[in-house]
């Protein structure tokens, strides 16, 4: 649902200097520029850390700010909804990261931060989906576009174990890692219906948007306002069929394969043993988790 026009005289700017590979940094300068150049009022904010961001996003929150706004990836982005999601303060992004799938899902400007600026000082917005991610010990996450358990989570695991390289290369000498020690997996997934499935499996990806990774459309349907959540299962494959299959997440034409299956569904629990999950890039929790899609969760600021 898309709303008129809001007033947005006063806001909060939420910035992480490390994201997109440095990046983050000068477009929050020319964009916190462009924002006061319309006469707005900025607050800015840079967490020392994620859980530093989050409280700085809470506390704007509960000061009364028009809109939360979120410099860099898709990362920063999931620290924000932790702060705005339920509330009636909307979220505005300044695309500055390395997949920005957030950004691509709601046709948010990846040009230039002035020109994602101009959509934070418009005011218009839009009221979608989210998925609340439940682990076994209670605590709870919000995400936005794709939760990830299985191959995409073991590589992010390797990934966030490296010191050397930094940036995109870290994560394709990841990917190359645990391309060698690819597996079946045994998953566990239960439908909010109670239809049970048990199999083998590459990854299991619940998708409240399309796309991941910075585009590979691994939920290709998935709307971001049905109240539904998309999961996609891509059972265990040789290597050989792996390395032909993995370019056409790219395309979205995956889910014609027979290796692929999709399912809708509000809610579900997903088990897999020693297999993690994240969502929007960044570590949820270890499996098992239970994800349901919150309907209306999140007010975004959109062109």
């Amino acid at each position: 649902m898309t709303g008129g026009p809001r007033a947005i005289r006063r806001v909060a700017v939420l910035s992480n200097p490390a994201a997109g590979t440095g990046h983050a940094a000068p477009a929050a300068h020319r964009a916190v520029a462009r924002l006061h150049a319309l006469g707005l009022h900025v607050d800015r904010h840079t967490g020392r850390d994620p859980e530093d961001a989050v409280r700085l996003a809470r506390r704007a929150v509960a000061d009364g700010v028009d809109a939360v706004v979120a410099v860099g990836g898709d990362g920063m982005v999931n620290l924000a909804l932790q702060a705005v999601a339920g509330t009636a303060v909307p979220l505005g992004v300044i695309p500055a990261g390395t997949g920005n799938d957030h950004a691509r899902a709601y046709g948010l400007p990846l040009a230039t931060p002035e020109a994602a600026a101009d959509v934070v000082a418009a005011g218009r917005t839009r009221t979608v989906d989210l998925g609340l991610v439940t682990a076994a010990d209670g605590t709870t996450r919000w995400y936005g576009s794709v939760l990830a358990t299985g191959f995409d989570s073991l590589v992010s695991d390797r990934a966030n174990r490296l010191r050397w390289p930094r940036g995109r290369m870290r994560y394709n000498l990841a990917i190359l890692a645990e391309f060698a020690n690819l597996r079946p997996l045994p998953f566990r997934i239960t439908l909010a219906d109670g239809t049970v499935i048990e199999r083998d499996l590459t990854l299991a990806a619940v998708g409240n948007t399309r796309s991941y990774g910075g585009g590979m459309l691994i939920c290709p349907d998935a709307l971001p306002d049905d109240g539904l959540l998309d999961l996609t299962l891509v059972a265990a494959m040789p290597r050989l069929r792996i390395a032909r299959f993995f370019p056409t997440l790219f395309k979205g034409t995956h889910t014609a394969h027979p290796e692929v299956t999709t399912h809708r569904t509000a809610s579900l629990r997903i088990d897999s043993p020693a297999i993690t999950a994240y969502a929007d890039g960044e570590f949820i929790a270890a499996l098992p988790v239970d994800v349901s899609a919150a309907p209306g969760a999140l007010r975004l600021l959109v062109p």
